[in-house]
């Protein structure tokens, strides 16, 4: 049996999954935390990885591996491969005005054309969450610290390049880092703000801009193609067991793409993954260019399309509810059944920690059409669950907007698995959903991606898909999503 090892470096934490190369077949797992916060020393990604893989087993009988990690985000190193300061995240929003500037700037003070200039060239309006906008912070808010910036990644390029064995002090010349074997792949690179998916290249004035001056951005590698290799005896954190001989190093991928990867997906399908972020990603044949930001015209990791629409509210908009209610997640979903569609007027608008679609970092939360008869705990569960779902709704529709073809609908991630969830639903999506069993599939598309480089074919391995698929059909509610548009836009601004 030949193993292959998916790592999913997420928010939250670090897991890895062991597969059969040939089946798919699960062999082992192992899992370590992150650190909380928006901002964080990537040595932590390096250190949880360390002890995923003692958790697991070890890798000393893995033939290749492939990290999937979370999206965006920025790792800035200087000429000696060091970081500058610690990697702000995806979900960091202080770079919000940074994009405001970004998109004015290549509409020549216009934002209306800045934001269809941007999709033209990149196939996405820059929001917080993206590499360039931070960069663009970092140039402002810490001159100096930008002026160090000699290389710029991402948190999956970054842990495939430690796994290849680079780092401070591991080049030669005037390499003395090697910063220049840095790779990433199509699905990461177009979340950066500076590579096009429809050109499949970089665009160097568009880093420039954003930065203030050049710097090496990773190689990409593109799909099956292998982006080095794990040196054999790799001294892993914590003394992990490292390959026994010289293992293949996949290209990566970002998580959503990664994702569509373990779960099989075809053009035609699409994933609502309801975890910290709310994704809404399908699989497309050609791509899109959304000027209106809802859509982000990102690649998938076959070589293939991704276009995208996230929330930054998803399932911490249920955490939030059932901690106001005072129950577990249970609970929670206990009173949401009990209550009405509709919740009998009361509209829950989720933008607890501002939003990214629609772009309103600045927005809070708010409950509207709060009546006597509706100010019971079932109605404000109930208002939860379908406020979440209406914001990804609307991502829905956007994707059908942009001519993305919708014939199946996966719900995914650690929200869905509330029943009421899976339940509701299909009410507020107008569409039969589909819940595949739990499962680290970002893991198991980075494990199969691994697989994929091993075998040097020019498809990803056939593996079995997963059993347990449980199909949830409900009669459609349009009265939700209509009294969720009426309230939408009335969402007050954080105060300074």
């Amino acid at each position: 049996m030949t193993l292959v090892a998916g790592v999913d470096s997420s928010t939250q934490s670090c897991k890895i999954v062991i597969r059969d190369a040939d089946t798919g077949a699960l062999v082992r797992t192992g899992r370590a935390a992150h650190p909380d916060g928006t901002e964080i020393d990537p040595e932590q990604w390096w250190l949880a990885l360390g002890r995923a893989v003692e958790d697991a087993g070890g890798l000393a009988d893995v033939a290749a591996i492939a990290v999937g990690g979370q999206q965006h985000g920025m790792v800035a190193l200087d000429a000696d491969g060091v970081v500058v300061r610690d990697a702000l995240l995806w979900n960091d929003t202080r770079s919000a005005p940074a994009a405001a500037d970004l998109i004015r700037e290549l509409g020549d003070g216009d934002p209306a054309a800045g934001a269809a200039a941007w999709a033209q060239a990149i196939g996405s309006v820059p929001v917080a969450s993206f590499t360039a906008t931070k960069l663009r912070w970092l140039r402002d808010a810490e001159p100096e610290n930008a002026a160090r910036v000699a290389a710029v990644a991402l948190p999956h390029d970054w842990l495939t390049w430690r796994l290849a064995g680079h780092g401070p002090g591991t080049g030669t010349g005037s390499d003395p880092a090697g910063l220049a074997a840095l790779t990433t792949d199509r699905s990461d690179a177009s979340g950066t703000g500076y590579w096009s998916p429809a050109t499949d290249s970089y665009r160097p004035d568009l880093l420039v801009l954003a930065l203030g001056h050049d710097a090496v951005v990773p190689r990409v590698v593109a799909a099956g193609e292998t982006a080095g290799t794990v040196p054999a005896g790799l001294a892993l954190p914590g003394g992990a067991a490292a390959p026994a001989q010289d293992a293949v190093l996949g290209a990566g991928a970002g998580d959503n793409a990664a994702a569509a990867l373990g779960l099989g997906m075809v053009e035609g399908d699409v994933a609502i993954s309801i975890g910290t972020s709310g994704v809404v990603s399908a699989i497309s044949a050609t791509p899109t260019s959304d000027a209106s930001g809802m859509v982000t015209g990102f690649a998938d990791a076959t070589g293939a399309f991704l276009p995208l629409a996230c929330t930054l509210n998803a399932s911490r908009v249920l955490d939030a509810a059932a901690r106001m209610l005072d129950v577990d997640h249970a609970g929670l979903s206990a009173l949401a059944l009990a209550a009405p569609a509709g919740a009998d007027g009361l509209v829950l608008v989720p933008y607890l920690e501002g939003e990214r679609t629609p772009n309103r970092p600045d927005a809070t939360g708010a409950l509207h059409g709060m009546r006597l008869a509706n100010t019971t705990p079932a109605h404000v569960a109930r208002a939860a669950v379908e406020g979440m779902l209406c914001a990804l709704a609307d991502g829905l529709d956007a994707l059908r907007l942009e001519g993305v073809p919708v014939r199946r609908v996966l719900l995914i991630g650690g929200g869905a698995q509330s029943e009421a969830v899976r339940q509701i639903a299909p009410a507020v999506l107008g569409l039969d959903v589909s819940v595949p069993p739990p499962g680290e599939y970002v893991a198991d598309g980075a494990a199969r991606q691994a697989a994929w480089a091993l075998s040097g074919s020019t498809l990803p391995p056939r593996w079995a898909p997963s059993d347990g698929l449980r199909a949830y059909t409900a009669e459609p509610a349009p009265r939700v999503r209509e009294q969720y548009a009426a309230v939408r836009e009335l969402t007050a601004r954080r105060p300074a």
